[in-house]
């Protein structure tokens, strides 16, 4: 049912909302869970919504923003996704402006006038910006009545887009007065979900999940022993299904080779990394957009301001990192809600890479060097931007270091941003603490691309494995994937290797909060017949026997049973 379906059961706020979105944006339905976040951001309530890519979640800040008293601040990560959503707004909507560093010093001081004289209602930054005084300064003048974190799982250690400087946002906020938090994300699992709560500092907040089905994508999944037999299973793929579509590679290289391969078949193809200039990149997502492109081949540096409904297919030339990031990568097909399609093209030496990519972090001189800085300043505490003068060192660094420092319970933030020593932590102390914090997530990540690998070789149902992995239960079979689809046509074979449900499955259900004798605590994401799959703390993804455990009552416990602790859509 949508929130539309039953109108005279919702109050005053509803209906103005309801008539927002369509007077301004010419929405006369909205979709599941839009309108439930709408009334929580309109009624001043801190807010965490998980939904799909491509279902409408910049919708549940726009159109309270019309309502709403003062600026609503975003906070986004990319220029692109920032123009691309400013972009996106009709001529009738309120004025929005971007703080980044593309503008000029002329272009930057008629957005700051916009937003102070109330001619712009929307002010999108990077949270780098909010590292700066003068914009924290000048943006609590102006009394944002909201403050929208989007890409929210960047927030979270555990998430794959982990950026630095989104853990300096609840500082940020603290200094702006503490307008409502309202945090968007697409790839958030359960723990993700708890973490990326307590570190923006949300005060009980409402959690909304509408589930991260997208049934409308096929998905597949082919593996090669010879790399150039894969580099021709791809380029045949792309030149032969609907376009427009994606193609997803590991490096530049590739992206450069599979787009002029492209073109010599006669395709618009354009090669997208980080590489190129500005204006190049921009020429390329314009081209893409307006059609003039049927096929852009690329590393991950373009993703996240695509908002193009009608790409009809998302293929992968390699394993990726993560299940998290190859969510958000094909969830950029289909939005249209029409039939599209997700290939992966997998090797197994792929994991070599991604493990390599997934092993580095700071190292122990930097924390070392951090640590130092911050106990010299003891008496007269150092903000992020004193430790870089001091160190040397560049700003994502000192950033990454004071957060591993935090995280690990050696220093802290004070609301100015001084960060201080914690009483009793001598600095060699407190850099290998931080050292232990690193080593941590590098496990995290590690298991990510193995839980990638784990499906890209799944014998069952794709979509039933994928959703486990962000904890959501899921029935098989899906019907529009290609194990399900071999299932089909050989029934026999699928009953013989389908594992029936454990009798202990029962003592882990999906949620659960454990305990494990050697990894820690943890949290249930899943169940496959005899198999459990577990995040856990410090070990990161771990799949487990249910035979195994039964011999063990001790070795996994649970500390506490899911609760009904969101909504969902």
């Amino acid at each position: 049912m949508t929130d539309t379906d039953r109108p005279d059961e919702r109050g005053e706020p509803a209906r103005r909302l309801r008539a927002a979105a369509a007077d301004v944006f010419g929405w006369d339905t909205l979709r599941p869970g839009q309108l439930t976040a709408m009334e929580w951001v309109l009624a001043g309530d801190d807010a965490l919504v998980v939904m799909p890519t491509g279902s409408g979640k910049s919708a549940i800040f726009q159109v309270p923003a019309l309502l709403l008293p003062g600026p609503v601040v975003v906070v986004s990560p990319l220029i692109a996704l920032q123009r691309d959503q400013i972009a996106g707004l009709p001529e009738q909507a309120p004025r929005a402006v971007a703080l980044n560093s593309a503008l000029t010093a002329a272009g930057e001081q008629a957005a700051w006038r916009a937003v102070e004289e109330g001619a712009a209602r929307f002010l999108y930054l990077a949270p780098e910006q909010l590292a700066k005084d003068e914009v924290v300064e000048r943006l609590a003048g102006a009394r944002p009545a909201l403050f929208v974190v989007d890409e929210a799982q960047c927030v979270s250690s555990w998430g794959h887009d982990f950026r630095p400087d989104y853990l300096r946002l609840a500082q940020a906020v603290r200094r702006l007065g503490r307008p409502p938090l309202l945090a968007l994300t697409a790839t958030a699992a359960p723990p993700v979900r708890r973490e990326i709560v307590e570190r923006l500092g949300m005060e009980r907040p409402r959690v909304l999940v509408t589930g991260f089905d997208r049934p409308n994508i096929r998905l597949e999944a082919r593996r090669f022993q010879d790399e150039d037999e894969r580099r021709r299973a791809v380029v045949e793929r792309a030149a032969a299904e609907p376009k427009p579509g994606l193609v997803y590679a590991a490096t530049r290289k590739d992206t450069e080779r599979c787009a002029r391969e492209l073109a010599g078949l006669g395709l618009a193809a354009e090669a997208y990394h980080a590489g190129l200039r500005a204006a190049e990149r921009r020429r390329i997502h314009a081209a893409f957009h307006s059609g003039a492109a049927d096929v852009v081949v690329a590393t991950s540096a373009f993703g996240m301001g695509i908002d193009k409904e009608d790409v009809r297919f998302v293929l992968h030339a390699a394993l990726p990192g993560s299940l998290d990031a190859y969510y958000q990568e094909i969830g950029r097909a289909g939005r249209d809600g029409e039939a599209a399609l997700a290939v992966l093209h997998y090797r197994p030496e792929d994991t070599g890479m991604q493990a390599y990519f997934a092993s580095r972090t700071t190292g122990r001189d930097t924390l070392d060097e951090v640590a130092d800085a911050v106990h010299d300043h003891r008496d007269d505490p150092a903000d992020l931007a004193g430790l870089r003068e001091d160190t040397g060192l560049s700003r994502p660094r000192v950033t990454t270091a004071v957060n591993l420092l935090e995280e690990a319970g050696a220093v802290t933030t004070g609301e100015e941003g001084e960060v201080r020593p914690v009483p009793g932590t001598a600095p060699g102390e407190a850099a290998e603490e931080a050292e232990r914090t690193a080593e941590a997530h590098r496990r995290t990540d590690r298991s990510r691309v193995e839980m990638a690998r784990a499906y890209a070789e799944t014998t069952g149902c794709r979509r039933h494995f994928l959703l486990g992995y962000f904890g959501e239960s899921y029935e098989p079979p899906c019907g529009n994937c290609d194990r399900c689809t071999a299932a089909e046509a050989d029934p026999e074979a699928a009953a013989a290797g389908r594992r029936p449900a454990h009798p202990a499955a029962g003592r882990y259900p999906v949620g659960a909060e454990v305990r494990h004798g050697q990894w820690g605590a943890g949290t249930v994401l899943s169940q496959d017949g005899d198999r459990i799959t577990v995040l856990f703390e410090e070990a990161g993804y771990r799949t487990l026997s249910l035979d195994a455990l039964a011999g063990h009552d001790d070795l996994l416990t649970v500390v506490r049973r899911p609760g009904r602790d969101e909504s969902c859509g």
